[in-house]
């Protein structure tokens, strides 16, 4: 059987966590099984590295990246099946995407936050107006739209797209994996990017509170330079990819605070998924995947008040069996749904299902 060619146009390079878990991680597992792959990311990884510092890349830089993909757009009839991240040209019409179904070229889309609030729920009425529909006219015209949790799945459902299947964000469970922990003291651990550093702000009371006791830690990994929690005793460190792990495993507790608001229902959890692949029980908001991946009282807590969250920090802090036996069950469940090894068959399996049959 001909190999599969596909062209995967991610929004970023593999620094950038949605396009490295959702695209690059299965690039290994998909080569090995026939298919021959062209990354083309919009935003490369110095792109990346500016935003996270703080810093703003130049329009003539932003303007050549959508140039260039422009530009692969005219080498798409070398290839079986484009696998697009959310959009093929982000703050523009949908025009390339119905194009590509008006020349019967089908493509699969992937889905694992709701990017289409940026532009439905925009402050700027004329980005409403222009690109309110936008997401809904890629999923609508997508041989296969690929979403990461039932927010996203309703969303596409009601654009009328043709084909809508789930595939949860996932970690390789051989890179994290849990470690025996024998310090004494109480480190509680995030892990993100400057992008999602701000939720911290919605529990800055409860661990100011907790922080109280000499024994607590609170360790930043990934937060930027801006301070969120100001005033608390922490630790800043910056994120990489070969040390992320250990990192981890620097943690007792894992957390996840998010509001309850429309985009941050679109997410799909994938700090929590880390967390528990590490052994790690965990407290997050209910917001979500976040209510599927956490089972309160099992391998974590759910909670949305500030008392729920300083009483779940408390009593993870007093009770290191119950952290213990909690974060077992998180890496069992991390093991059996959340899994490279579970996933990646699955996402092959979509693929071929949307190539055409020539």
């Amino acid at each position: 059987m001909r190999k599969m060619r596909v062209l995967a146009l991610t929004r970023y390079g593999p620094l950038a966590p949605s396009s490295r878990v959702r695209f690059y991680q299965y690039v290994p597992y998909l080569k090995q099984h026939g298919v021959e792959f062209q990354m083309a990311p919009l935003l490369p990884n110095d792109y990346v590295e500016r935003l996270y510092s703080g810093k703003r890349s130049s329009l003539i830089s932003i303007s050549a990246a959508y140039y260039h993909r422009i530009k692969q757009l005219t080498q798409i009839r070398k290839f079986d099946l484009l696998w697009l991240e959310k959009e093929l040209l982000p703050w523009l019409p949908a025009l390339a995407e119905r194009m590509l179904a008006r020349l019967k070229i089908p493509y699969v889309v992937d889905y694992d936050d709701a990017v289409f609030h940026r532009y439905d729920l925009h402050k700027n009425g004329l980005i409403r107006l222009f690109l309110g529909k936008k997401i809904d006219s890629v999923m609508r015209n997508a041989a296969l739209v690929i979403v990461g949790n039932d927010y996203l799945a309703e969303r596409a459902h009601k654009a009328g797209a043709r084909k809508v299947e789930f595939l949860p964000s996932v970690v390789d469970t051989q890179r994290f994996f849990p470690k025996e922990k024998n310090a004494s003291d109480f480190h509680v651990g995030w892990i993100g990017s400057p992008i999602t550093a701000p939720y911290l702000r919605l529990i800055e009371k409860p661990l100011n509170q907790l922080c109280r006791n000499p024994d607590v830690h609170v360790i930043l990994v990934g937060a930027g330079y801006q301070d969120h929690l100001p005033g608390i005793r922490k630790e800043m460190r910056a994120w990489d990819e070969a040390t992320e792990t250990s990192e981890i495993h620097g943690f007792d507790l894992g957390i996840m605070p998010l509001p309850d608001e429309p985009f941050e229902r679109g997410k799909c959890g994938y700090k929590l998924i880390q967390y528990m692949a590490c052994g790690l029980p965990v407290v997050a908001s209910p917001v979500g995947k976040n209510k599927e991946i956490v089972e309160h009282g099992v391998n974590g807590f759910w909670a949305s008040t500030e008392a729920e969250w300083l009483s779940a920090l408390s009593i993870m802090r007093a009770d290191k069996k119950k952290r213990i036996l909690m974060g077992a069950a998180g890496r069992k469940k991390v093991e059996h749904e959340y899994s490279l090894k579970v996933t990646a068959p699955r996402l092959l399996d979509l693929l071929l299902s949307a190539k055409p049959i020539r």
